[in-house]
């Protein structure tokens, strides 16, 4: 049973590896690997790298969209509130009109004045009258120079979030295109790890250069940044022969697998039921397996930092589909595991 937890909020495929690959291959290599490494996992990388890139892009213009549709929003109000107010000014003024000429307002001024019994009061009603429609015209003019500033400033902040939006059109086509490649690849990078487990011969390192930025200062991190939690410590099942000896992290193949905290390569491996997978040793005196890999980035006897990459997910071995096997032992081998997920909990880390 799969859990949503750390689920983000993109595709995991695209949000697993926010950093720039490189691939070249190890000068190193152990007893029983290949030399030069595996053509399909760095070109698995470097899809990784422009998928990260385009989801970034993306994500900054949805965001920039939004923006400016919340402007383009904010402006639509505000000119509502100016024809509101506008149309008050209307009315006043044209109540003060209807007023005018019922006083009168249909006789010149001298008149009003010869037939007001008080022509004194008469002219003081008179300024007043004038004072009150020279504020209402004042008001209406800014009224409609307000309301052309906010309709030109409406009608840049919609130009502006449509472009974007027609950008963003244009990046989720070429996510998409990174997508189908990146599926391509993977099948190629699963075929050819398979090849090298059934031949005896793991692949050599392809050495993933990653930017400090994906480590952080954290001195344990999770094996890898996006995944479901699948199978875990002690489940039973037909797949094993007693109880499962790990936590399963389901992960699409190619997924760049992190060392948790800081070690030292105890062993890369192929064959038999964990297919190609690594073993760290740290400096507490604890072990941690990463199995079922498609592709190793270290060779044996390599110093690691914690939140390096190490390996790329696959489903060599004895696997259903492809995720991330990993185990926290007191030995290297087989028969001493420990539950993984309290123990990444001790170390300020939730899974």
């Amino acid at each position: 049973m799969r859990s949503p937890r750390r689920r983000p909020p993109l595709v995991p495929v695209l949000l697993c590896a926010l950093a720039v690959l490189a691939a070249r291959p190890s000068a190193g290599s152990d007893g029983d690997r290949g030399a030069g490494g595996a053509p399909g996992a760095a070109e698995v990388a470097r899809l990784y790298e422009a998928a990260a890139r385009t989801t970034q892009e993306y994500e900054k213009g949805r965001r920039e969209a939004e923006t400016q549709r919340a402007k383009a929003q904010e402006y639509e109000e505000r000119l509502d509130r100016e024809r509101r107010r506008k149309a008050v000014l209307r009315e006043e003024l044209g109540r003060l009109a209807r007023a005018q000429y019922r006083t009168g307002g249909g006789l010149t001024l001298t008149a009003r004045v010869i037939l007001a019994r008080d022509p004194d009061q008469l002219m003081r009603s008179q300024r007043v009258v004038a004072r009150e429609g020279r504020a209402v015209d004042r008001a209406v003019t800014r009224s409609r120079r307000a309301e052309a500033r906010l309709s030109a400033d409406e009608a840049r902040a919609t130009a502006a979030w449509k472009a974007l939006e027609r950008r963003n059109a244009g990046l989720v086509k070429l996510r998409k295109d990174i997508e189908a490649k990146l599926e391509t690849a993977r099948a190629r990078m699963e075929s050819e790890a398979e090849a090298s487990v059934s031949a005896g011969s793991c692949p050599g390192a392809v050495r993933l250069d990653q930017p400090d930025g994906d480590r952080g200062d954290a001195p344990w991190v999770a094996p890898v940044r996006s995944y479901d939690l699948s199978a875990s410590f002690g489940s039973g099942g037909t797949r094993w022969a007693d109880r499962h000896t790990g936590q399963d992290f389901a992960v699409p193949t190619g997924t760049p697998v992190r060392s948790v905290g800081m070690g030292r390569v105890v062993t890369v491996t192929c064959g038999g039921a964990f297919g190609i997978q690594i073993v760290l040793q740290h400096p507490e005196g604890y072990y941690t397996q990463y199995a079922h890999l498609s592709a190793v980035a270290v060779d044996q006897g390599d110093r690691v930092e914690p939140g390096q990459w190490i390996g790329q997910s696959g489903t060599t071995g004895n696997s259903t589909g492809p995720h991330l096997h990993f185990e926290v032992r007191v030995t290297p081998q087989m028969g001493s595991a420990l539950d993984p997920v309290p123990w990444l909990a001790r170390h300020g880390v939730t899974v």
